[in-house]
């Protein structure tokens, strides 16, 4: 990629009738597209973690929702009616914790909803995901502006998990900012923690931001309490998998750990979201599902196992920041600086 926000590499695709997804299981050392054709392979992508990051989650379950529309255009009113149900159920169940994904599939009843037959409600079931991957990447683009007005030139700011073009449509969400702020002028630098268990830090930002010449320093997750004391780090953005009703934040797991520092260490702490991340039915943090993830990630990686066999194992794959420890969050209608319930609302109200 040449050093624009210009997008070279799409994380998803639409190509004559077919979903193709950038497999983000194997990058970086390889760098190949998997094809899905119904809501059931959409919904595996989704659970394996090949297609990955809240926005990305809810665009490519809109477009499971169209393979299966056009897989079943030609049955009957009642079998097409049946099988999109289940379509519904199976793309919900691949996983619990983004509510971009929830939020795509309600927008994609609506329109079904308002379809008259099987013919009809599969073109516009495919219009319908290819206008919400479009918006995707025009709110990411909002974001990255609100948020990269409060990046000082010459920043070294500090990211957890990865939260760019891989993780959305394109442009990003906390990456999107940093781009922003690059494509501004401004000199910025990150410092990319490498997220463990799965590694999206290490693998998959890295690998962004290098594609992108932006200058990166790749930690492990317990280095960034030594950093921030030692004055190497400025900020902290991070992106998020649901954001409660009054404010706090469900993102990859150690993003609580990096907001308990930043506040010790007196360090602005912001997080770069979609309102379709803001779920407004759950009143706090402790409404968020937390997602347990199985036991092999966390002893071992790739053909590696470093573990002893059968070693009991706590995977959660998201935490919960409280509000009062965000600075702020970065949307695409602007920055809430100390979210609060009240500023929600108004958000949604404006």
């Amino acid at each position: 990629m040449s050093a624009s926000s210009e997008n070279k590499v799409e994380t998803l695709r639409w190509r004559k009738g077919r979903l193709e997804l950038i497999d983000q299981r194997v990058l970086p050392a390889r760098f190949e597209y998997l094809s899905c054709s119904s809501a059931a392979e959409v919904a595996e992508a989704i659970r394996t973690m090949a297609v990955r990051g809240a926005p990305a989650i809810g665009c490519a379950a809109a477009f499971g929702v169209a393979l299966e529309a056009k897989r079943r255009e030609h049955q009957t009113q009642a079998a097409f009616d049946a099988a999109m149900e289940a379509a519904f159920k199976t793309l919900a169940a691949s996983r619990p914790t983004a509510v971009n994904l929830f939020w795509a599939l309600e927008r994609m009843r609506a329109v079904l909803a308002g379809s008259d037959d099987p013919g009809s409600a599969a073109v516009r079931l495919s219009d319908a995901a290819v206008a919400l991957m479009q918006s995707d990447i025009e709110t990411n683009r909002a974001i990255g502006r609100s948020g990269a007005a409060l990046v000082a030139d010459g920043a070294r700011i500090l990211t957890h998990c990865n939260t760019g073009s891989l993780a959305t449509a394109g442009h990003g969400t906390a990456l999107g900012v940093v781009r922003s702020a690059r494509d501004a002028g401004k000199r910025v630098s990150v410092i990319a923690s490498e997220t463990r268990p799965c590694l999206q830090g290490a693998r998959l930002t890295v690998w962004e931001l290098m594609q992108e010449r932006i200058p990166v320093t790749l930690i492990t997750d317990n280095m960034a309490g030594h950093l921030m004391r030692t004055g190497r780090v400025d900020l902290v953005i991070v992106g998020a998998d649901r954001i409660a009703a009054n404010g706090d934040v469900a993102n990859k797991v150690g993003t609580y750990t990096l907001a308990v520092l930043a506040e010790r260490h007196r360090l602005p702490f912001y997080v770069a979201a979609p309102l379709s991340t803001i779920d407004i039915a759950a009143a706090d943090g402790s409404a968020i599902p937390i997602e347990e993830r199985g036991a092999a990630e966390v002893t071992g990686y790739g053909d590696a196992q470093w573990a002893p066999q059968g070693v009991a194992v706590a995977n959660p794959a998201f935490d919960v920041t409280p509000a009062e420890l965000v600075s702020g969050l970065f949307t695409e209608k602007g920055v809430v600086g100390r979210p609060d319930s009240a500023k929600i609302r108004a958000l949604f109200s404006a």
